[in-house]
Parts: C-alpha cells; sequence; structure tokens
C-alpha cells in the first residue's frame, strides 16, 4: 500500500492568498490611475555676448537652447475621462546656482497650476505661460531661446527689459501670467483652441485687464496658429507705466505657419502690437522666417527676424541666427551658435558661443 502525504490548503491560506492579490491589484490600478514625474533641462553655454552699442565680453550663460527649469507634474484619473492634475515648475541659473531666470524671479516662474481635464475641455488655474509667448516658440527653429532665438529675443527681450539702450519694441509683461484662469479645447481632428484670462486680484486694479485667445490647426505636415492678447497697465509699482512712461495698454497679435518638407521643416510668423500711451500710440510689425535641416543625426537651425515702430524712436531691428544641434542621445544635445543682432543708430551686436542640453 503506498502512502501519500499531501497538504490540504486551510481556509485561512485561502484567504491569505485572497487578500494577496487583491492588494497587489489594487495597488497596480492606483499606480495606473495616479502618477507624479519629475522632470527639466539643463542646459548651459560659454562664449561671447554684445549687446547692441555696448562691448563684447566673455560668459557662461545659462539656456543657450533652452531656459533651465525643474519641475513636477502629476495627474489622477477621476473616472469617465476626468482627471485632476497639476504642474508645479521654476526657472534656476545652472552657471551660478540661482533660482529664478533672473534675480526676483518668483521660485515657480514657469508654471504653478492645478486643473481638471474632461472629455469636453481642461480648466486649469493659477500661474501658467501666456499662449502669446507659446505660439511664438512653437513657430521659429530655436524655440524658446532667450540666447539665440532672434523671434523671443526680439519680443520677450525688449520693452522695458533689454539692459543697455531704449527700444520701444517687444512685449510686456513676461512669458508667464499669475492669477490666471485658462480653458483648452480638446482636440478636433488637429484643431484646438485656448482662451486666458488673468486677474489682478485687487479691486480695481487697471491691471486686471490682462486676456488672451489662440488657436492653432495641424494637418499632415502642415501647422498653423493665431493669438489674439490685450494688456492693461496702471500706476502701481511694478507696472510697465513704471519702465516705459505713459504706457498704458498693448494689443498684439501673431499668425504662425510650419511645413516640414522632411528634408527641411520651414518657419514663419507675422506679429502686429498696437501701443496705447496717455498721450499717443504707435505700432510695431515683426516679421520672422526660419528653417531646420536635418544634417546626419544632428540639423543646422536658421532663423531671421525683422521689426519696425512708428514711435517716437522710429527704430528698425534686424536679427539672424545660424546653429547646429548634435544630438548625442534622446536626453543630451550639444550645439554651437552665431547670432547677430542690429538696431538702427547703434554698433551691431553679437552672440556666439556653444552649449550642453540635458533633459531628465
Amino acid at each position: 500500500m503506498l502512502a501519500i502525504n499531501a497538504r490540504i490548503p486551510t481556509l485561512k491560506s485561502i484567504c491569505s492568498v485572497a487578500v494577496t492579490v487583491a492588494l497587489t491589484v489594487m495597488s497596480a490600478q492606483a499606480r495606473a490611475q495616479s502618477s507624479v514625474q519629475l522632470y527639466g533641462i539643463v542646459d548651459a553655454w560659454a562664449g561671447y555676448l554684445r549687446i547692441p552699442g555696448q562691448s563684447a565680453a566673455a560668459q557662461v550663460g545659462g539656456g543657450g537652447l533652452s531656459t533651465s527649469f525643474w519641475g513636477f507634474r502629476g495627474q489622477e484619473e477621476l473616472g469617465g475621462g476626468y482627471k485632476a492634475m497639476f504642474v508645479i515648475e521654476g526657472f534656476f541659473r545652472p552657471q551660478t546656482g540661482q533660482s529664478g531666470s533672473f534675480n526676483g524671479d518668483p521660485m515657480f516662474s514657469r508654471n504653478a497650476y492645478v486643473g481638471i481635464g474632461s472629455p469636453y475641455g481642461a480648466l486649469t488655474l493659477g500661474r501658467q505661460s501666456s499662449l502669446l509667448y507659446l505660439q511664438s516658440a512653437q513657430f521659429n527653429p530655436f524655440y524658446a531661446s532667450f540666447t539665440f532665438s532672434p523671434t523671443i529675443n526680439q519680443l520677450y527681450s525688449a520693452l522695458g527689459t533689454y539692459p543697455g539702450y531704449r527700444i520701444n519694441q517687444g512685449i510686456p509683461g513676461g512669458t508667464s501670467w499669475s492669477n490666471a484662469i485658462q480653458y483648452a479645447t480638446p482636440d478636433f481632428s488637429g484643431l484646438n483652441a485656448h482662451v486666458m484670462y488673468a486677474f489682478g486680484n485687487q479691486a480695481g486694479d487697471d491691471a486686471a485687464k490682462k486676456v488672451s485667445a489662440q488657436a492653432t490647426w495641424t494637418h499632415g505636415y502642415f501647422a498653423m496658429g493665431a493669438t489674439w492678447q490685450y494688456l492693461n497697465f496702471g500706476t502701481t509699482p511694478g507696472d510697465l507705466n513704471n519702465l516705459v512712461r505713459g504706457f498704458q495698454s498693448q494689443t498684439a497679435m501673431q499668425l504662425g505657419m510650419s511645413y516640414n518638407f522632411n528634408f527641411v521643416k520651414l518657419y514663419g510668423e507675422y506679429t502686429y502690437a498696437d501701443n496705447e500711451l496717455i498721450t499717443s500710440s504707435f505700432h510695431v510689425n515683426m516679421l520672422q522666417g526660419g528653417l531646420s535641416v536635418p544634417v546626419g543625426v544632428g540639423s543646422i537651425l536658421a532663423s531671421y527676424a525683422w521689426s519696425r515702430d512708428n514711435s517716437n524712436l522710429n527704430q528698425a531691428r534686424q536679427t539672424a541666427t545660424l546653429s547646429y544641434d548634435y544630438p548625442f542621445s534622446k536626453r543630451t544635445d550639444v550645439y554651437v551658435g552665431y547670432m547677430y543682432d542690429h538696431v538702427s543708430r547703434l554698433s551691431s551686436g553679437y552672440t556666439a558661443g556653444a552649449g550642453i542640453r540635458t533633459r531628465f
């Protein structure tokens, strides 16, 4: 007679296994429904910078092709196509280790918002990148580079902010708006739109009127975007009226386009800004054309921007950049670039340098 010693599972052991399996499944579902990510860019370059009308100086700078930043973002699935989301992002300067893109910049100056996404669009509240800035970056080959992009230099390193000389061209108010509420539509066969309003958060604040609307349409290799923006400035300390005397408001409009032929990608932008002062007004026209050409695994980038104002300064500005960007991997690239910058009645400026950019 053959004796068989077999262990029969008890009710306790079966329940223990069931609980373990259930907890494992629930944990996996929780990870799938909720996530938080740390990410950012570290970009530094070395070379020479000469601001128009000034002398050249050697330097190590932060943000050759991209302004360095770090951030957290996360989302939680709420069911039925709804989700909660947040983004917290801050600039920093790797050349000095300081936070912010300039002295006095808030810690989370890039973005700091929370919102709800749904099948009907997304609603977000907090500090958010301006729609005109995002479109200006999208339709030029140097994206958001404050060092080499002719578009970004002429629009956002100019009116009331550019060091060393007066100029009446540019977009005031910075690249992000505080106290903002934004609605973004879902995608309609390549068409999507955004509207944003920034509050002053004080009763009777003249500077409360900041509003923008933007739409982008993408079809195959072609993309087109249009933005309208209105900024109002009062006499509150810190408003632009304290930098450009008598400045009251600005209305800006921009049309951008790009087309990818595979062997070359073309970019174009037209920006019109109407500026209202207490006793007068003036406008600025800006045109930008650019291209990106694949060369091996890298790319040649080129862009030219021209602008003209009819203010009392009556200036024309020409900015042109040529650069080569070589990727070592999907995360890290090296680049060299040269930017020529000329403003009426000033000696020409330039930026020449090489840098390293890595993403995490």
